[in-house]
């Protein structure tokens, strides 16, 4: 048996998306191994989580606990009429690293999922809709995820927004075959958009 300790950080790193009995393992016997700094770290850094980081309340993008609102908001360098829509607070920044948008983001909180009981209500749909309305929004452009129920997120949105303000230009990012994927292991998602995005050479 393991010394008491040590087994509570393997059941605790388990928890992590991802992390299977054995990895956790050797996650928990690295950090008893490594310098005691590292581990008081990483602690410090978990303890302070939760009341050092929240959601802004207009993007709902992750802000630190000290802002009001998000920087991708409040940066007079930004157009408020171009809204960008995500599921998740982090594919903002997977977004930001082309540095090629200029607007500002809308974190929606996830996807329609009836399997996992995410249902429109739970989206911040309705803040989405208010925000159009406020800012006087032009363009909202969809970003959602590629798959089923990104797909039926995307399709609620359009049906809602064009619903409230019909002559809102509404824009998906182009999607298709990434470079160097070979057509055989393109699963049928992207082969379908690939064929709708085609373009003329």
């Amino acid at each position: 048996m393991l010394p008491q300790a040590l087994t509570d950080v393997i059941d605790a790193l388990g928890m992590l998306p991802g992390v299977g009995p054995r990895t956790a393992e050797r996650y928990a016997y690295y950090l008893f191994r490594s310098n005691e700094k590292i581990t008081e770290n990483i602690a410090g850094a978990l303890d302070k989580l939760h009341s050092g980081v929240k959601s802004c309340p207009v993007t709902f993008a992750l802000v630190d606990a000290s802002e009001e609102l998000s920087p991708f908001y409040t940066d007079p360098e930004r157009d408020k009429t171009t809204v960008l829509v995500v599921e998740e607070p982090l594919d903002i920044y997977a977004i930001e690293q082309t540095k090629g948008f200029r607007g500002t983001y809308h974190v929606l909180g996830g996807a329609i999922s009836p399997i996992d009981g995410i249902t429109p209500d739970q989206l911040h749909i309705a803040e989405l809709v208010q925000r159009v309305e406020d800012d006087n929004v032009q363009e909202v452009i969809i970003a959602t995820n590629p798959s089923v129920e990104g797909e039926s997120t995307a399709l609620l949105l359009e049906k809602v927004l064009h619903g409230k303000k019909p002559e809102l230009k509404l824009t998906r990012l182009a999607r298709g075959l990434p470079l160097g994927v070979d057509l055989s292991y393109a699963d049928q998602i992207t082969l379908s958009a690939a064929l709708e995005n085609r373009t003329k050479l």
